[in-house]
């Protein structure tokens, strides 16, 4: 069974190449050019005009200043909200006002380990995301313990204040 054209009837005969006619059917151009191909691209000498060069495609994975400029300036109010009610001793609402700004220094620590993460970097003694290995047990011990001490010492140094 041959494959034909579908807008003639079912009883029509189809010429193949098998009847022993090998010439082109009439859908092409009728004015060919000599050897078949057309001249309409650059020369082969054009197209080695210098050594190649490899260039990457994708961009480099690092944090760009725009990304790291808004994380920055809310650490850094954070910062400051957290320290002047310490320093300066503000009444009863210096508590909030420290407590506040602990919690928005925090959020950008967060956010800039997030954002850093996300461009491949990771703690020191930590292995890289997605490489298999698992992280040795003492160093996120070691985290966790500098972590849970900052903490302490700010929630303490807060409560103080009242």
């Amino acid at each position: 069974m041959e494959a034909g054209p579908r807008d003639t009837a079912h009883g029509a005969v189809h010429d193949t190449a098998e009847d022993g006619d090998h010439t082109l059917s009439s859908d092409g151009p009728d004015d060919q050019p000599p050897g078949g191909v057309t001249a309409d691209g650059p020369e082969a000498d054009e197209l080695s005009g210098g050594p190649e060069v490899e260039v990457e495609l994708r961009p480099q994975r690092r944090l760009r200043i725009w990304q790291l400029a808004p994380i920055v300036a809310l650490a850094a109010v954070g910062s400051l909200m957290f320290a002047f009610p310490l320093a300066f001793e503000f009444g009863d609402g210096g508590a909030v006002v420290a407590m506040l700004g602990l919690l928005i220094c925090s959020c950008a620590a967060g956010w800039g380990m997030m954002a850093a993460r996300r461009v491949g970097y990771t703690w020191p003694g930590l292995p890289q995301r997605g490489s298999g290995r698992r992280p040795d047990w003492r160093v996120v011990a070691g985290y966790a313990v500098v972590v849970a001490a900052v903490v302490v010492l700010a929630v303490w140094r807060v409560a103080r204040l009242r």
